[in-house]
């Protein structure tokens, strides 16, 4: 089977296993999923999602967190660990949104990239979730799980991956197949204990198997 064709068949099993895969991160503005994706580095979406509630009743808007005193930023968000960086890029993410952008978050991928503390995998996220676009986001699940099942062969950098994916997968389906591809790697194909293939719904067209 070439990798177009396991591509095809990954989609569709994960599809029928996960039919209602979204993001896992808790937002209903644009501008709070950059804020909660930036958070989520190196953190849990469960902790995130408990911490950034406190944060917008302080700092309701773009502007309000723009304003916010970093010292501020880094008390209510501590929980979720690298508290300093991630208060300096939110700080100066919302003050740019504010300045250049008349507070919203534009629908342009170089201008997603130019934003502080934003890299490819929160653009793409926000191009997939927000704005409906084509888009592949290339997190551990994603790397580990594409590695594992051989629709990449032993790529570790992510826009490695991003590109490799590109070519493969239909541009619809990609922003679904990595949510898809997150709750299968945090339920089955687990990174921290064995992948649990006894249970996995691609065990026999994943190239760990073959």
């Amino acid at each position: 089977m070439n990798k177009k064709n396991l591509a095809m068949e990954v989609i569709a099993r994960l599809k029928k296993a996960y039919p209602d895969a979204g993001c896992t991160l808790d937002y209903n503005e644009a501008w709070k999923l950059l804020v909660s994706v930036r958070l989520a580095a190196q953190c849990t979406d469960a902790r995130v999602n408990t911490v950034v509630p406190k944060l917008y009743e302080k700092f309701p808007d773009v502007n309000a967190l723009a304003d916010a005193p970093v010292e501020e930023i880094e008390e209510i968000i501590h929980p979720c660990g690298f508290w300093r960086s991630k208060a300096k890029d939110i700080s100066a993410c919302m003050k740019m949104l504010r300045d250049k952008y008349d507070g919203q978050v534009p629908e342009d991928f170089d201008a997603l990239l130019s934003l502080p503390g934003v890299g490819r995998k929160s653009a793409n996220l926000i191009m997939g979730d927000v704005f409906g676009k084509p888009a592949i986001v290339t997190d551990t699940h994603c790397i580990r799980l594409c590695n594992r099942i051989g629709l990449v062969d032993q790529i570790r950098e992510p826009k490695k991956v991003e590109m490799a994916l590109w070519k493969i997968v239909p541009p619809q389906e990609g922003n679904d197949l990595c949510h898809r591809f997150v709750l299968h790697g945090r339920e089955v194909c687990t990174a921290r204990t064995s992948p649990h293939c006894e249970n996995c719904c691609l065990a026999e067209i994943c190239g760990k198997n073959l």
